[in-house]
């Protein structure tokens, strides 16, 4: 077996469920039509409900992700790049909800461009993690074009 053990490769792919706890939101009208992909959620249940209890938990977990992991240099390198790799992609996420949030919300929560757009965010998400997981636990590193880029230009 070639490449990095297989803890490191769970490790690495447990990582993407921090962007998954962020992308669910967006699935919301999504899981309305088709109320089977509402067990999609479930692997990110733990991850959301710590964020929502604990006072600026996202903020808080992003801080330790970043500082101990990414940081590390004890930390295996295969670790790190999927680490901040899905930092990267749930900042991204982040953004895209506050642009949500102030540009298009305002329409109304039901309007057909906010659930056309939440909808792709979330299929996107969706896809962005599960190639991501299933890379790492290949263990092969999930090329993302210039997400992976820039979290190489972090980690050299």
């Amino acid at each position: 077996m070639e490449g990095p053990p297989l803890w490191q490769r769970l490790l690495a792919a447990l990582a993407y469920l921090l962007p998954w706890s962020d992308g669910v939101p967006f699935g919301e009208a999504l899981f309305r039509l088709v109320p089977a992909l509402q067990w999609l959620v479930l692997p990110a249940l733990p991850l959301m409900a710590l964020q929502q209890q604990i006072p600026f938990g996202g903020f808080l977990l992003f801080l330790v992700l970043f500082l101990a992991v990414v940081r590390n240099a004890r930390v295996p390198y295969f670790i790190r790049f999927n680490v901040l790799q899905a930092i990267l992609i749930d900042i991204v996420l982040i953004l895209v909800e506050l642009a949500f949030n102030i540009l298009l919300r305002p329409l109304g929560k039901e309007s057909f461009a906010l659930n056309t757009l939440s909808n792709t965010v979330f299929l996107a998400t969706l896809l962005l993690v599960v190639f991501s997981v299933v890379q790492s636990i290949r263990g092969r590193e999930a090329d993302i074009p210039t997400v992976s880029e820039a979290v190489r230009m972090q980690l050299y």
